[in-house]
């Protein structure tokens, strides 16, 4: 896995040496190690003195009051369950340089809060993590130039569930309530990933 790892910092570093703005896309399905992989890459850009920051698909999460009356509540999460409009424009802000407030999901309020995290005027290399950022439907297709480089996390499916069971039990779900919310909405969110996400530069089958 460190081998796997030091091979991708090596890569975004070659790419990224002439860039005053480069943005990495990592996307993969729920429980697949994005968010850990954008840490530990992050870390590792930082101790090779890159300025560097993540940037969280999660932060685009639509309100809660705005899915219940959609409908969607118990779909959150799914691909039509964000603000794909709102991330793109921080995006593109992100590209044209300087300072951007980014918005942060709070996972214990289940809510977005807006202008809560800074991507400094500093910072070159952007590691924007989530789901759907490969997604080859529109409108998240519609991302698709504004990265420079891409990773596609991409475990088996068995194993998505494995660490999805475990992530809800670590919040206290009883076996009933992780049944429905693994069968019934992250698994075929995942497989949607798994099915229809575009090839990326470098796919990583487990992190």
């Amino acid at each position: 896995m460190s081998g796997q790892l030091e091979a991708l910092v090596a890569e975004i570093e070659k790419r990224a040496q002439s860039s005053a703005r480069f943005i990495v896309a990592i996307a993969g399905p729920p429980g697949a190690g994005k968010s850990t992989l954008a840490d530990r890459l992050y870390e590792r850009l930082l101790a090779h003195g890159q300025a560097a920051t993540v940037l969280p698909m999660d932060g685009f999460h639509l309100d809660n009051g705005i899915l219940q009356d959609r409908g969607l509540l118990a779909r959150k999460g799914a691909p039509e369950t964000f603000d794909v409009r709102g991330l793109g424009d921080i995006l593109r802000a992100v590209r044209a340089g300087g300072e951007v407030l980014v918005p942060v999901f709070d996972r214990s309020r289940e809510l977005a809060i807006a202008a809560a995290r800074c991507i400094s005027a500093d910072d070159r290399i952007i590691l924007a993590e989530g789901n759907y950022l490969l997604l080859d439907d529109k409108p998240w297709s519609l991302l698709a130039p504004l990265f420079d480089f891409t990773v596609l996390v991409s475990p088996p499916v068995n194993e998505l569930e494995r660490r999805l069971v475990e992530r809800w039990q670590s919040f206290g779900m009883t076996p009933d309530e992780i049944a429905e919310k693994v069968g019934g909405n992250d698994l075929p969110n995942g497989r949607l990933v798994l099915q229809h996400s575009r090839q990326a530069d470098m796919k990583i089958d487990i992190f």
